[in-house]
Parts: C-alpha cells; structure tokens; sequence
C-alpha cells in the first residue's frame, strides 16, 4: 500500500493498481502525491487516463533519469531486467551477443539513484532461463559480443526464481556462489565446473544442491531483539561461508569450547564450506542475520540438527554472547526441533557440557523433567521424544 512511482516509462500495469490503491504516491519524498515520468507507452486505457490527469507529471529524461534527482526518493526500489549475467555479476540487457536487443535506457541511473537513495534496493530480476528453460541466463561469461550494461562493481541484488543473491562488496568467488545458487539447478554444476576452470573459486568446492531449494523460503521466521531490530533466522546457504566464519572467531575461548568441546580458533575453506553445505533433509541449520548496516549482514545464532541413527537427530545451539538472555536461543532451537519432526524424525539427542548453563536452561525449558546421563569431563546427554507444534505454528 501506499506506493509511489518515479519511472521513466509509464504503461497499462499502473491502472489497476493506482484504481486499488496499491499507488497513492502519498508517502513520497519528492514530489508527493504526483506520478512522476518520461514519456508513456501503452493502449488507448493509458493514454485515456493519462490525459488531464493531475495525478501524472511527465518531465524531460533528463531530470526523471538523473541519478541525484531518483536519490531524493527515500526507499526507492530500482527493478530492472536483464537478457543474462555472468558468474561475476556483470549484467547485459541490451543485446544477443552480436544483435542488439533494445537500448539501454534509464537503466543505470536508476540503479545507482537507488543506491544512493536512503533505504533504497537496487534490483536486477531475470527468469533463470531462456528458450523454455533449455538456455540459461546466468552464464560462465557473457556471450561474445555482448555489451556489459551494468558493471560488476555497479550490481547489488539479483534476483531470479530461485532466490536473491547480493553481490554489493563481494569477491568473486562469493559472487560466483550467489549467481550459481540464482540458475535453474540442472546448469548449477556446469556453471560451478566454469567457475573452477578459470579460477574463480576453490578446486574443491563442494557443488550446490542440484534441486529446487525453493520450499526452504516457508522456514524462515523473523525475531524481534531487545532494542527493536529483527533477526531473520533462514536455513543456512554456501554463500555463508564468510559471514560463519566471521561468526565463529567472534566467540570467546569459552563459548567456543562449551559449543564445541575445544578451542578451533581457525576454519580454513575445506573445514568451514562443509558446515555451510548441507543437504536440509538429513542434516539442516538455521541461522540468525541481522543487519548492522545497509546491506551489511552479520549471523548472531546458529541451531543445527544432524541424523545421528534413523528416527533420531542430535542437535546443537550457538548464539552470540551479545544476543543472549532474548529468548533468541530457546526460539531457534524450538524451531530446528519442530523442522526435524517433520522431516519424519520422532526422537533428539543432546550432548553438552554442564558448565554450559545457558543451552542446559533452554534445553530444560523445553523439556521438562529431562534427565541428563553425567560422562567424564563434565559432559551430559539425554535423548527426548519430539512433541509440539508444527513448523507452520512456530
């Protein structure tokens, strides 16, 4: 509701939603109330409504395409298409190779209006494929010839069926890890293989699922901290390897050896992506993001559960000292537990330390009455029935 245009095209699509008040414009920062655009394109309808219309107030490109007029719109979102993008994020929209598609237009200066603007998201959305799914989009290199519209160093979001992958800040091989997660999963491993070929990324990088991931959207979950901002907490993804390993060496001595019986104070690449890969059947993880800057995410928690034998998983808890004490940790592992009864699983196992007081607490709270069998070294471990709630009611 409430949404404002400042487009250089104006067509038929913003009839109906001006007519069910999807557009008022009301809440614009410049020009407020007013469509703003170039020029309109479209059936009679448009140009019939377009007409003595005092909503409507077309201006020259060269003031609705300037890039410090669009940054005056606070929370300006900038979508525009693209014919493909290659493994790095350069984006060509204007040309088939060799045979120019159509022209640039006000592509760029919108995306980088929006970039400046205050809380605004510049969008490159495309389908993953072309010709009926038989070509992909998302491409190794661009195609000889092709013209390079948008510039890697230009590109934020890209957005595709299968997700959004944010490059804005990263190096290539996490770029190339967020394109090849945005293709169609049967071009995932030739695009990976690519990677590989020149470079990009680690020879041994574990390949990305070969199947849709699609359904994991419908486990993601927002949490509300202490001072007002919200986690999201979603299934771990391979793009993550930076921000988990960031996320581990923020720890103390101690969390890390009541989380992992030892002080691992370095994750090389070949230990750290296999925590990052998994299958989300057999073993799943969800993680807690926040966002400490524009577009800056960092994981505060991780809940992790793994098949120890069949019918029973073993679960784990790690949440950031700094986020303790919010119920953050008793809802991730609450949710984890009730993904792995779905799942099919019908027991949990636990293993920790009983000098680990806060995920013993969380633990208790969620299983009352538990008993804990007592091992050397002040290890505990118990096993639970699951019960509860489905995911859907977490």
């Amino acid at each position: 509701r409430d949404l404002g245009v400042h487009t250089e095209m104006l067509s038929d699509a913003y009839i109906d939603l001006i007519a069910e008040g999807v557009i008022t414009n009301e809440r614009k920062t410049l020009h407020p109330g007013k469509i703003i655009a170039s020029f309109c394109m479209g059936t009679r309808r448009l140009y019939r409504f377009v007409h003595n219309n005092p909503m409507i107030e077309l201006h020259p490109s060269e003031y609705v395409n300037n890039r410090f007029v669009i940054a005056q719109n606070d929370r300006m979102a900038s979508i525009n298409t693209a014919l493909e993008v290659d493994l790095t994020g350069q984006v060509c929209s204007d040309s088939l190779g060799y045979l120019f598609y159509s022209g640039v237009g006000g592509q760029a200066d919108f995306l980088r209006g929006a970039a400046m603007s205050k809380g605004g998201v510049p969008i490159i959305a495309l389908p993953s494929t072309a010709k009926a799914g038989q070509v992909s989009r998302i491409v190794p290199r661009l195609s000889e010839g092709a013209g390079v519209v948008i510039t890697r160093a230009g590109v934020h979001f890209v957005v595709t069926e299968y997700g959004i992958g944010y490059l804005r800040g990263r190096d290539v091989a996490q770029r190339v890890l967020e394109m090849v997660n945005l293709a169609h999963p049967r071009f995932r491993k030739g695009l990976l293989e690519a990677a590989k070929e020149k470079h990009y990324i680690f020879a041994d990088q574990i390949p990305p699922p070969e199947k849709d991931l699609v359904y994991l959207e419908k486990l993601e979950r927002t949490f509300e901290l202490k001072d007002g901002r919200k986690a999201l907490i979603r299934p771990i993804r391979p793009t993550d390897e930076f921000a988990f390993r960031n996320f581990i060496y923020s720890f103390s001595d101690e969390s890390l050896y009541n989380r992992f019986f030892q002080v691992i104070r370095v994750w090389p690449h070949p230990e750290a992506q296999r925590w990052v890969n998994i299958d989300y059947e057999r073993t799943m993880t969800l993680v807690a993001v926040i966002e400490e800057e524009k577009e800056v995410q960092r994981i505060i928690g991780m809940a992790q559960y793994g098949e120890a034998e069949p019918g029973t998983v073993e679960v784990a808890l790690l949440v950031h000292e700094d986020f303790r004490n919010q119920g953050l940790g008793t809802f991730m592992l609450r949710l984890i537990l009730e993904i792995a009864k779905e799942k099919g699983y019908r027991e949990v196992s636990m293993t920790l330390l009983e000098d680990n007081k806060a995920v013993l607490h969380i633990v208790k709270g969620l299983f009352p009455g538990i008993k804990f069998e007592r091992g050397s070294g002040g290890i505990l471990k118990a096993k639970a029935a699951l019960e509860g709630r489905s995911v859907d009611g977490c």
